[in-house]
């Protein structure tokens, strides 16, 4: 820390328990100089001969005052002035960067200028200020905090703006220009620690981070840190990536709770300011800050009650960046409310992924303007790439699948959400018949209606086959989509191995022909769950149909073989119980599976209990 000494005599003064301060001397005092709650007890000539103020206000003093003069309102207080005083004395005094800003502020407040005497107090300090304490990093960042201490100084603004553009000049350096000491407890990107170089000796020589400055100004001041950091910004020279790594800095640094989303009820108002600061600085460009950290901020922004205007902002950022983001970083709590709440905020995620659909469409909408002035020119996917949709829509499935444990989430949250990326083309919809599955087991009671927009979400001919060998079991599903699912295994398997097969419709027409005999209620079997032994049929004859397409070691079935099942538990006969209706068939598309779970009916009853002799084979 750099420091400056003035004066040559010795400390003389004194004081007692009373803060009554006094000068150790022969001669009596002559005036009373009243700070505060102390009293000075000095004499008038060294103080006259150096400060403008006591001049006039020791001659404007009556007889009856007795030569008291009151200085309550100097910067500083008595510490401050009890430095001045020493030096009009020519006492030793030290001024560092801890009461450099008071002693200056007080000087300036005695009119201790050189038109008084000639080395007067305020161009020492001047001196001091712009030789040594401006020109060292950590002394600025120190005298830039004393100031907030400081009320009423008539010089503070120019010294704020002093020590504000020295601190944002030496953070905007060439890395290779900082020989100052400076704090940084961060792990060092990995370039930067294969930048290093090992010297003569073995020495190895320091590479200097780009952001070795953002540890020291987290320590500044809310109000300071803002005025410091748009400094910077409005120079230019220090990109967004070390604004962002900045602004995390200070967030980690002055809120404790920032990685666990806590904060203690008695610091809601300082967090919130915290959090209104960081959202309104933040890199106008996209990925200067990681998605994960802004949507640690967005939930500590719902936490302390921010703004609209914050949420807003921070929302929107998230969408522009949401393929990095993971399940955990979207589960946000929801507020604690009445009986019956979700457990997690969903709306929110939806604001987010719109802001994501809705950037996607400004894409898609910029990408035509160019094509339509541009002609001949091939232009790009737009803002989003076709990996980030996908990503995207992956991680929506994986939260829906996470937020289905929720017993009071609502089927049109769910469904909306789902809507918003089914856009995507996904080559495998295993991860939204995941988020189905999970929906249906916590959800038992919902109606043949719901089951049936629920199931719409998911494209069958996308299925894995773990996930068709799980669908053909799985008792929740309607037996319309296990049927679905065990007919484009078939068809699969027929393509793999190099035979035809006729399109959806065909066939079903073909099987309702040759069972004869309508179903007695056709939309019940239809939009009902599947019972066991049906599902115990279909099961087989996937099972048969993988074993003499593979072979008897197939990974699909684990038996050598498995018997064709007669009667009406044949798939031929399930398909033609299915599809047969009282007036004919009913034309369904099986070339995409949304058309053909039909329309959902608001109006149909909930479903029935479970049939006798069904069990849970998933």
């Amino acid at each position: 820390m750099k420091f400056m000494k003035l004066g040559s005599k010795p400390d003389s003064f004194q004081t007692d328990s009373n803060n009554i301060w006094y000068v150790n001397s022969e001669l009596a005092t002559d005036v009373i100089v009243n700070v505060g709650d102390s009293k000075f007890y000095l004499h008038k000539f060294p103080l006259l001969s150096k400060s403008g103020r006591l001049q006039k206000l020791v001659g404007s003093i009556t007889e009856g005052d007795g030569n008291e003069v009151d200085m309550h309102e100097i910067p500083g207080g008595s510490s401050a002035f009890e430095i001045c005083a020493k030096f009009c004395y020519g006492m030793t005094v030290t001024l560092n960067a801890y009461n450099v800003v008071s002693t200056y502020c007080a000087a300036d407040y005695l009119e201790m200028y050189e038109t008084i005497d000639k080395g007067n107090l305020v161009y020492k300090i001047s001196v001091f200020l712009n030789s040594s304490i401006f020109r060292s990093w950590k002394d600025s960042i120190i005298v830039l905090q004393t100031t907030k201490n400081m009320t009423a100084l008539s010089q503070e603004p120019k010294l704020v703006n002093l020590c504000i553009n020295s601190i944002a000049s030496k953070a905007s350096v060439d890395v290779s220009k900082v020989d100052w000491s400076y704090t940084y407890n961060r792990k060092k990107l990995p370039e930067e620690t294969a930048n290093e170089q090992t010297l003569n000796g073995g020495i190895r020589s320091r590479m200097v981070p780009k952001d070795w400055w953002v540890e020291d100004l987290a320590e500044l001041e809310i109000g300071l840190y803002k005025q410091v950091l748009v400094s910077i910004k409005n120079k230019g020279l220090v990109c967004n990536e070390v604004i962002g790594e900045a602004l995390k800095a200070f967030a980690l640094r002055r809120l404790p709770g920032f990685n666990k989303g806590i904060v203690h009820s008695g610091d809601i108002l300082k967090a919130r300011s915290v959090v209104d600061i960081i959202a309104w600085l933040l890199p106008s460009e996209k990925g200067n800050v990681s998605c994960g950290f802004l949507l640690k901020l967005l939930k500590m922004a719902i936490l302390v009650d921010s703004g609209e205007t914050a949420k807003r902002e921070l929302v929107k950022r998230i969408g522009q960046q949401l393929e990095e983001a993971s399940v955990q970083d979207l589960l946000i709590q929801a507020k604690e409310g009445e009986p019956g709440c979700m457990i997690y905020d969903v709306n929110m995620v939806r604001e987010i992924v719109k802001e994501f659909v809705v950037q996607g469409e400004n894409g898609e909408f910029e990408d035509e303007e160019h094509e339509i002035q541009e002609t001949g020119r091939t232009t790009g996917g737009g803002i989003l790439s076709e990996a980030s949709k996908l990503m995207v829509a992956k991680l929506v499935d994986a939260y829906l699948a996470e937020i289905s444990k929720d017993p009071n989430l609502p089927l049109g949250m769910f469904v909306d959400l789902a809507e918003m990326v089914s856009g995507v083309s996904r080559p495998a919809h295993d991860g939204i018949y995941r988020a189905i599955d999970v929906y249906l087991k916590a959800h038992p009671g919902i109606s043949k209606s719901e089951r049936k927009r629920i199931c719409r979400l998911m494209d069958c001919k996308k299925l894995s086959v773990d996930a068709c060998m799980h669908a053909v079991q799985n008792e929740r599903l309607p037996l319309r989509v296990v049927v679905q699912v065990l007919f484009f295994e078939q068809a699969r398997a027929a393509a793999s191995s190099g035979s035809s097969t006729p399109d959806l419709p065909k066939a079903m027409k073909a099987l309702n022909v040759s069972n004869g005999k309508p179903a007695t209620n056709p939309e019940d079997d239809w939009d009902g769950v599947a019972t066991a032994e049906e599902l115990k049929a279909l099961k087989e004859e996937l099972a048969a149909l993988r074993t003499r397409h593979h072979g008897p070691k197939s990974t699909v079935s684990e038996k050598a073989s498995v018997p064709r099942v007669k009667g009406l538990l044949s798939t031929k006969k399930i398909f033609s119980k299915i599809w047969s209706t009282k007036s004919g068939i009913r034309e369904n598309s099986g070339s995409d599976s949304s058309e053909s779970l039909g329309s959902a009916n608001p109006d149909e009853a909930k479903s029935t209990p479970s049939r006798k002799g069904r069990h849970s084979v998933s």
